[in-house]
């Protein structure tokens, strides 16, 4: 395991006593397991696992008191590593993690911030239901769900900000407020894709979609020419029917050879439908291996519950949303290989585009693509030189998967009006920027 030296820790009359009991600090003997994330090690001077609004009011007074860093934690398994801090309090909201069913025949379901998207696919599946929601079942509910939520249903059921009926969240003062379409809506609006910026998000309701089983293909291509067979691969996915998911991993095979792998949902259990609709992604390649079976989707995301200590390697992320894998396209992507640990594509369009753009922070709906490059410190410049060329072919970024934060990456992630809109309402809900660890907003808009 690896760890780093321990922050000085906060004096227990620092504290405020409600507060005691719940917080996690060094010398403890849990704190190992909560310092760090899935990518990044940290020593933050307190970690709370907060029991109520209440506690996450008091962690927030405190901080802002004593000046102190403030970091959100659903589960800790983001790409971007922001849900730790060093020398910070860190709220973790791992405590509250309940699903529950309002009203199985509508889909209503209400998700606490805290839980696994693994729990809340095990927790509906005895009803027939499913959320669209990322490919790991140890991702927190929180952070996905105030960012967008590509899942591999979003081509049929659109992203899992889609389904968000209302959110509670703990604002900067304290105050613990219930938005949806009718209350607050500017908030709504704004927590739907850019929801790190703006309070501590305890809960949603969702209305989840009829999903009894999925087929599941997964194969293994021989990707030498690799921009070929990306331009193949997008093609077929756009031409697929919209039950049709695809995400892709580039890899490198035995001998230093290109290969492609795939996981493929076809949101149906219609055999003959299902052969029909992935026939297409199947010739985009030389098959390799090739398997596929029909499965309830909860299976696809276990949750483990690993703890975590920094464990994933790839630190340096770049995302970059994507209209078409034209040949130029392609090729640019191709280039990566040399630099990155890992390329990987997830299709979206279809129904993520449904959804008119102005209509929530998220507003991206014009994409077919997610790419996402990731790679190792050392190599962080290696990656950005061949990133570069791929920048006239970028459309947007999907911040959950970039690590770089400034000016550029909050215009690609929140083009034009819609910047300027969140900066109004980030002075409005957090005129102290108490909640700036996470792709923090500015003061003021860019100047043209």
């Amino acid at each position: 395991m690896r760890t780093t030296a321990n922050p000085s820790p906060v004096p227990d009359e620092a504290l405020p006593q409600s507060l005691a009991a719940v917080a996690i600090r060094p010398g403890d003997r849990g704190y190992d397991a909560v310092r760090h994330t899935y990518t990044r090690l940290g020593c933050p001077a307190a970690v709370i696992r907060v029991r109520d609004h209440q506690d996450i009011a008091d962690v927030l007074a405190h901080a802002r008191t004593a000046q102190l860093p403030v970091t959100v934690r659903s589960g800790g398994h983001g790409i971007s590593g922001r849900s730790t801090n060093d020398q910070g309090v860190v709220v973790d909201l791992s405590g509250l993690n309940k699903v529950s069913v309002l009203d199985a025949r509508s889909g209503l379901v209400r998700v606490e911030a805290g839980a696994r998207w693994g729990e809340v696919a095990a927790s509906l599946a005895p009803h027939g239901l499913a959320l669209s929601s990322g490919d790991t079942g140890d991702v927190g509910v929180g952070g996905l769900a105030t960012a967008g939520g590509i899942g591999l249903m979003s081509r049929l059921h659109g992203l899992t900000i889609d389904h968000m009926h209302s959110a509670e969240l703990v604002l900067a003062d304290g105050s613990v407020v219930r938005t949806d379409a009718e209350h607050d809506p500017d908030l709504f609006w704004a927590v739907r894709g850019a929801g790190a910026n703006f309070g501590v998000a305890t809960a949603f309701v969702f209305r989840a979609e009829r999903v009894p089983e999925v087929t599941v293909a997964i194969t293994v291509y021989d990707a030498q020419d690799t921009a070929v067979f990306l331009n193949r691969w997008g093609a077929a996915v756009e031409a697929a029917p919209r039950e049709v998911t695809s995400f892709l991993t580039l890899l490198t095979g035995p001998g230093g050879r290109a290969a492609a792998q795939t996981m493929t949902v076809y949101a149906g259990t219609d055999a003959a439908a299902a052969r029909a609709a992935l026939g297409p992604l199947l010739s985009a390649g030389p098959a390799l291996r090739h398997q596929v079976n029909t499965t309830p989707y909860h299976q696809l995301l276990p949750a483990g519950h690993e703890p975590h200590y920094a464990q994933q390697p790839l630190t340096i992320s770049r995302s970059g949303l994507v209209d078409h894998l034209t040949p130029p396209t392609a090729e640019a992507i191709a280039a990566l290989m040399g630099a990155a640990g890992m390329v990987q594509l997830r299709s979206v369009g279809a129904a993520v585009n449904d959804t008119p753009p102005t209509a929530m922070a998220y507003s991206h709906r014009t994409q077919n693509f997610a790419l996402m490059a990731a790679t190792v410190p050392a190599l962080r410049e290696a990656l950005d030189q061949r990133w570069e060329p791929l920048h006239p072919y970028l459309n947007g970024l999907y911040l959950s998967f970039e690590t770089r934060t400034g000016r550029l990456q909050l215009q690609d992630a929140f083009p034009g009006a819609v910047l300027d809109r969140l900066i109004t309402l980030k002075a409005q809900y957090d005129p102290e920027h108490l909640f700036d660890n996470n792709f923090a907003l500015p003061s003021v808009p860019f100047p043209a």
